[in-house]
């Protein structure tokens, strides 16, 4: 059995309950057969009376209730299962956030959450009880053969292992062809949400078609995957029928020549032709619904491999205590006593020789970077694209820790404090705001739930972005389309502005280049917007253009990673390339 799965269930009472009654309910119906047998062979000898065979339907009676109540069983441990592991990724995710998820795809994550996950279904309700029955079912017919018919029993007893050994040895070929066509399956769903999200780029470069090209080539290979593991299991289900036909063979032949020679009376011979498919049969269908639960079983590797990461573990690597190094580590995780309370108030921040390494790459993030930041104090960081200003938003942030030096907020390291409390005290305006599919208003109070509708709407008169949300079709009771689809860039950036708003009791304000991609007014309202918003209050903006950088008392340059220049603010853009 899959041992991290295993130990899930274990953690799980609900779903460790519902498996137990799913497994006694299999290994039941599977011993009842020993007692169909004897009244069948009672019956067709003339031993028991006919009357004996409203017993036979009594025990199919019962046998197909205790199937009805393992299906049921089954069916809620594998919904257990998958709500317990699904909830798990959500919280894996979460702990380790935006920056160490990027050695994934999104839609790779997507397909295993939802998809991959969904193929558990086999082996949990298949595959587990499959190997109850075959645990104790063929002992208990072997037992009772041993006690009926000595020669027979002793053929079942060799013939036997045939079925595991050959099954042993195709299930290697199969785990092997199911993970790359689970593989195959995460490459076609994490590409088609990629090519779905950039449609507009793609459109508008030309290269729509091609894209769908390169779709169908992933579907391919998914299909060609696919087909490999169903010629390998519908060969082993070939194997396995073979082996078990030739074992039976092997029984049956001599029990009908000693019962011709009347060696052997009929009612022992009949006992032995029923029970002996019996002791083959759970072992048979155990293999048959190992292939079929071998994708689950792939994406559960998958699942355990993001859960069991540490946040040093570049994706795709297994996580071991001597393979983590000290990049970047979740303060979640290194640190679980960390619940030091933030200074109240505006604190100094200070970067104290800093450097940041992401797993997978050679040079440094941020490479022994020192800067002080004082309450109140606007700083802009200005350089080119991939220096590491980003980075440094994520270090205030609490996304990432470094590799070296320490982040100080007042006089405590920031892997000390209390992060969610620290949060609670930072208003984030990224580069790209996400919109989720909800209300203007439940976007507007993402980071305030408690907010009232007045307080949302004050927050976007501040933010410039009352004025369209009036005129919206319902208002601020207006759906947001996916990512915000429904709304221009500008209209996105002034409603996350308007978070930051909702949020007065924030003391450091954090601006990831705001008034990237707009256009002349819409970056006029987000500039003002931004002046007022500061206003009182830390600040620290990412930015490139010169309204923006005119809000600073102090322009910071990083460049490949490291604080080249330090100087007051200035107006000539020019002279900070």
């Amino acid at each position: 059995m899959h041992k991290d799965l295993l130990r899930l269930m274990r953690a799980e009472r609900s779903v460790r309950r519902h498996l137990a009654v799913t497994l006694a309910a299999a290994v039941l119906a599977g011993l009842l057969v020993l007692v169909q047998a004897e009244l069948l062979a009672g019956v067709l000898s003339g031993r028991f009376a006919v009357t004996a065979l409203t017993g036979v339907v009594a025990v199919v009676g019962l046998r197909a209730l205790l199937a009805w109540t393992q299906g049921v069983f089954a069916g809620r441990t594998a919904t257990g299962v998958k709500s317990a592991l699904r909830q798990r990724l959500l919280g894996r995710f979460q702990e380790l956030g935006p920056a160490r998820l990027t050695g994934h795809r999104s839609g790779e994550l997507v397909t295993l959450t939802g998809r991959g996950l969904d193929g558990l279904d086999p082996y949990l309700t298949g595959y587990l009880p499959a190997i109850a029955v075959a645990g104790v079912v063929p002992l208990a017919v072997l037992i009772r053969l041993f006690t009926a018919d000595l020669a027979s029993a002793i053929i079942v007893l060799l013939t036997l292992p045939l079925i595991p050994i050959f099954g042993a040895l195709v299930g290697m070929t199969t785990k092997a062809v199911t993970e790359r066509q689970f593989h195959a399956l995460s490459r076609l769903g994490g590409h088609f949400l990629d090519v779905v999200r950039g449609l507009p780029t793609l459109r508008a470069f030309g290269r729509a078609r091609y894209q769908a090209t390169v779709i169908e080539r992933v579907a391919d290979a998914h299909r060609s995957a696919t087909m490999r593991t169903l010629r390998v299991a519908f060969l082993s289900s070939l194997v396995l029928e073979l082996c078990a036909s030739l074992s039976l063979a092997l029984v049956a032949v001599p029990i009908g020549l000693r019962l011709l020679g009347g060696s052997l009376d009929l009612t022992t011979a009949l006992l032995v032709l029923l029970l002996a498919p019996e002791a083959y049969l759970p072992l048979r269908m155990m293999g048959t619904r190992f292939h079929a639960s071998m994708e689950g079983v792939a994406a559960a590797d998958a699942a355990f491999a993001v859960l069991d990461r540490t946040p040093d573990t570049p994706p795709g690597a297994t996580a071991s205590p001597t393979t983590a190094s000290p990049a970047i580590t979740s303060p979640a995780i290194t640190s679980p006593g960390a619940t030091s309370a933030p200074p109240a108030g505006a604190a100094r921040i200070h970067l104290d020789d800093v450097t940041v390494r992401y797993p997978g790459r050679d040079d440094a993030a941020l490479e022994h970077v020192t800067l002080t930041i004082e309450p109140g104090e606007h700083i802009a960081l200005v350089g080119e694209s991939g220096g590491g200003k980003s980075t440094l938003l994520h270090l205030v942030l609490g996304f990432v820790t470094p590799s070296a030096g320490r982040v100080l907020i007042g006089e405590t390291d920031l892997r000390d404090l209390d992060l969610d409390a620290w949060r609670a005290s930072l208003a984030f305006v990224p580069q790209r705001p996400h919109l989720f599919t909800t209300s203007v208003a439940d976007n507007i109070r993402l980071g305030a739930p408690s907010a009232s509708l007045e307080e949302v709407r004050r927050a976007a008169t501040a933010a410039h972005a009352d004025g369209f949300v009036q005129r919206l079709p319902a208002g601020y009771d207006t759906q947001v389309g996916e990512r915000g689809a429904n709304l221009s860039a500008g209209q996105r950036q002034r409603i996350a502005l308007a978070r930051a708003f909702c949020r007065p009791g924030a003391s450091v304000l954090l601006l990831d280049e705001p008034t990237a991609r707009l256009d002349g007014r819409s970056e006029a309202a987000v500039v003002a917007a931004t002046a007022e918003l500061s206003r009182g209050r830390t600040a620290i903006i990412v930015a490139h253009r010169p309204a923006m950088i005119d809000l600073a008392d102090r322009v910071v340059r990083v460049h490949e990673g490291r604080l080249v220049s330090d100087t007051a603010a200035v107006t000539d853009l020019g002279s900070l390339r």
